[in-house]
């Protein structure tokens, strides 16, 4: 089969590769039709993620049709549409009975990682009947895709930890897809100011369309400064970080109200300032969390109900042959206009 293949920092092909096969009885094989691009892939190329070795196949997100099944697989049969989840659970050990299905003893976030993945055209996936979602007949597979990864992070790392409520105040920084799947989450929760920080126009003209109720252009460096503008002075209640650099984090730290809570999304390659003197008085709380997707049935039943709509964040289409232009298009997003992009095979 073809695969999308990293050798290391900034290097990656499409290969020849030899085709994943069952080797434990609860795992499924899966024919991919659709994939995607993470965020977290380009964090890869980039050396940030030291787990993810040399000749590993990249991609952690798609949906295809089940080609074979172990012999332990109840709620799977060949020929079966399904959902691939980012994260892998086996759904007995202490971390996944905990809700904890990112630490799963046995799984986790390996796909694309510790194990091959999803920008191939076939796929094993471990744990099959605890990690694959049989995908509805009245739901679009390009939708679905979106569950993969992004929706659930957003909600999971973003509006949950970050305790979204009626009537609060969000900022949230950083208007890629992962940001603008944060906005659209929470407004599950009726908050009556979400602001959007980026330095992208075009982005942040997307997030005004898609519900923000004020944008910042913070290619000046007096975000912070706007923001106190905004809420007289207070700050916000919940400040997501939905980059993954130093400085959108420290934004995060001068943004938060009294009482308020920082709820980091990004990938962070390197190390962070905490500005402990001048938060340690605050009664804030900074959460992290990797995403467990526990979400991810009832997010399905949103796009079922039509009350999430995650096509609207994706931008571009390309054909698995030319996987490495869609990177290109991914990875210089501001100039192409690319949020989200869509591989077919």
């Amino acid at each position: 089969m073809k695969a999308l293949v990293y050798h290391g920092p900034g290097k990656k092909t499409v290969d020849e590769h030899a085709m994943p096969e069952i080797t434990a009885s609860s795992d499924a094989l899966v024919r991919l039709r659709k994939s995607t691009i993470c965020g977290t892939d380009l964090h890869i190329l980039k050396g940030d993620v030291p787990t993810c070795t040399p000749g590993r196949v990249l991609g952690h997100e798609g949906t295809g049709v089940v080609e074979k099944v172990g012999a332990a697989v109840k709620a799977l049969v060949p020929g079966d549409r399904v959902l691939i989840s980012c994260i892998s659970a086996c759904g007995i050990c202490d971390n996944c009975r905990r809700g904890m299905y990112s630490h799963c003893a046995t799984g986790g976030w390996i796909l694309g990682n510790e194990i091959d993945g999803t920008q191939a055209e076939y796929v094993r996936i471990p744990h099959a009947d605890t990690s694959l979602y049989k995908i509805p007949d009245d739901v679009e597979e390009e939708a679905v895709v979106m569950l993969s990864d992004i929706f659930p992070t957003s909600f999971e790392c973003g509006v949950l930890n970050g305790k979204v409520q009626p009537g609060n105040t969000v900022a949230i920084v950083g208007a890629g897809p992962i940001g603008l799947a944060a906005l659209l989450t929470a407004q599950f929760y009726t908050p009556v100011q979400l602001i959007m920080i980026d330095v992208d126009k075009n982005r942040l003209e997307v997030a005004k369309r898609l519900g923000a109720t004020d944008t910042i252009d913070s290619s000046d460096g007096k975000a912070g400064d706007k923001v106190m503008q905004l809420t007289g002075g207070r700050g916000v209640d919940t400040a997501i970080e939905a980059v993954g650099v130093p400085d959108t984090f420290v934004l995060c730290e001068g943004i938060v109200a009294p009482g308020g809570t920082i709820a980091n999304i990004g990938v962070h390659g390197t190390k962070v300032d905490l500005h402990l003197e001048s938060l340690w008085s605050r009664n804030i709380a900074i959460t992290t969390r990797l995403v467990d997707t526990v979400t991810t049935p009832m997010l399905l039943r949103m796009i079922q109900a039509k009350k999430l709509d995650p096509m609207q964040v994706i931008t571009h289409h390309f054909p698995f042959d030319k996987i490495l232009e869609a990177y290109e298009t991914f990875g210089h997003a501001s100039n192409a206009r690319a949020l989200k992009v869509i591989i077919e095979f």
